[in-house]
């Protein structure tokens, strides 16, 4: 497995075509009111980093950080290509947006995703990478649908 991380391009036609894939199978997999995923409005935000996976010239994963507070940021917009997913792809690109998080001087990095079972292959690689449940963060509210995880970026 080879993917080079890149500075994503939300103007770039085969990223704008799998962050469209990626709010249209979430929003389709969730209940109305409690989808939160970042449209391209929201990833050129200047609170906002966005990066894209490449295997070769093939885009398989995004992945996105919003800095909350000055010790606090969100993964967002963490999608992985469907004939790509178990190859890694989602796990490097998560180590990536961990990495960037504790390089910029945040202390814990939060993540709201659905509850339903489409988002469980979601949940275990969040879990499998030190994140834990926690309650509503940042403007969210308890919600069924959705589900808050947390990780402490304390140490290496």
């Amino acid at each position: 497995m080879t993917i080079e991380i890149r500075t994503g391009d939300t103007y770039d036609p085969r990223v704008i075509a799998l962050l469209d894939h990626h709010v249209a199978a979430a929003r389709a997999q969730t209940a109305p009111g409690s989808a939160h995923a970042l449209d391209l409005a929201g990833l050129r935000a200047s609170d906002v980093a966005f990066w894209t996976g490449w295997d070769g010239e093939t885009l398989v994963a995004t992945g996105a950080l919003k800095t909350l507070s000055s010790g606090h940021g969100e993964v967002k917009s963490m999608h992985t290509l469907q004939t790509a997913r178990r190859r890694g792809f989602g796990g490097r690109m998560l180590r990536h947006i961990i990495a960037e998080a504790r390089v910029r001087g945040l202390q814990r990095l939060s993540l709201e995703t659905g509850s339903w079972d489409y988002f469980k292959p979601a949940h275990a690689l969040y879990q499998a990478h030190g994140f834990v449940l926690c309650g509503p963060f940042e403007g969210y509210a308890e919600d069924p649908n959705s589900l808050f995880l947390t990780l402490e970026l304390t140490g290496g």
